[in-house]
């Protein structure tokens, strides 16, 4: 392939960091990797180190855009929990357009794995965060650059860092789930990553232009005996309100991250929807997702109980 691919997000931020897990998958298969890095420091150091063409840049500015995507045909597309998604899109889409891009793997977020088409339209959005999504996933498909949307629940890695702290000093769950038979569902980081990554490398077309993938639909009461088996010591889960939430992570996270989560946890609590898992990530890479239980295992140590 002699098209460089263009990875956004790169870096990596502190909890999925989809960019760079996709970035480092395209490189050991010996593909050309355009790794686009909001600032240069160790972690772009990194990614040169293993052969990636490193690029300096913001999603916002479309002279950025424009230089990371010249001489592209594919790219991932990736956009912090933060202000600016609608307006990254807008950018990246125009010039992907302008480019000639055939295939944009876009991270998006779930919206809705219901039979009823009510939950999958603008009016039922979680959030203000997923109805960007929403509409930003239209954006690129009006922009006709070969768009593929992965459509994900939170991150595994969303609940280890709620959790971290309050386990590793209370042995607790403090959170505003409401009853533990709330369900929320979930996938890892490194499935999505797995993901985008087999659909950037295969020279044929993607065979669906949505990709919804959710690897588990725990209640509250299921993750928390995950937990427990995981660190194999008892774990409870206490509900605080959102009010008690909000004040605790404060200052944690950007007021636009607390805005979308609190009310995705109002949309979880109010069980309007039937969740289920899809087979998504097995019909792609060919392996099955990795259960909550052994993200768990696995990351023992970052939880604080290691």
């Amino acid at each position: 392939m002699s098209h460089p691919i263009l990875v956004t997000g790169a870096a990596g931020g502190t909890q999925g960091s989809t960019g760079r897990l996709v970035a480092s998958l395209l490189l050991e298969r010996g593909l050309p990797v355009r790794a686009l890095v909001h600032k240069l420091d160790s972690r772009s150091d990194g990614l040169r180190k293993q052969g990636a063409e490193v690029l300096e840049g913001d999603l916002l500015n479309p002279a950025s855009v424009q230089a990371a995507l010249r001489n592209v045909k594919r790219a991932y597309f990736t956009y912090p929990v933060a202000d600016g998604l609608l307006e990254a899109v807008t950018i990246f889409a125009a010039v992907a357009r302008d480019a000639g891009l055939k295939l944009v793997v876009n991270n998006s977020q779930f919206q809705g794995t219901s039979d009823d088409p009510a939950f999958r339209d603008l009016q039922h959005a979680a959030s203000f965060r997923n109805l960007q999504h929403r509409l930003a996933d239209r954006i690129f498909d009006w922009a006709q650059v070969g768009a593929v949307h992965l459509q994900a629940p939170p991150y595994y890695e969303n609940v280890r860092a709620l959790v971290s702290r309050s386990v590793a000093e209370q042995s607790t769950v403090f959170l505003p789930w409401g009853q533990d038979a709330t369900v929320i569902p979930l996938v890892g980081a490194e499935d999505v990553s797995h993901v985008a990554a087999r659909l950037l490398e295969n020279p044929g077309a993607p065979s669906q232009g949505v990709y919804p993938l959710v690897s588990e639909t725990p209640t509250v009461r299921e993750m928390t005996e995950a937990l427990a088996r995981a660190t194999g010591r008892p774990i409870r889960y206490v509900a605080i309100t959102d009010e008690e939430w909000a004040n605790a992570v404060k200052g944690r996270i950007n007021p636009h991250a607390l805005d979308h989560l609190s009310h995705l946890w109002q949309y979880f609590r109010r069980g309007e929807e039937r969740f289920h898992a899809t087979d998504s990530i097995r019909a792609v890479t060919g392996r099955d997702p990795q259960t909550l239980e052994d993200f768990f295992r696995t990351n023992a140590e970052a939880i604080g109980i290691g």
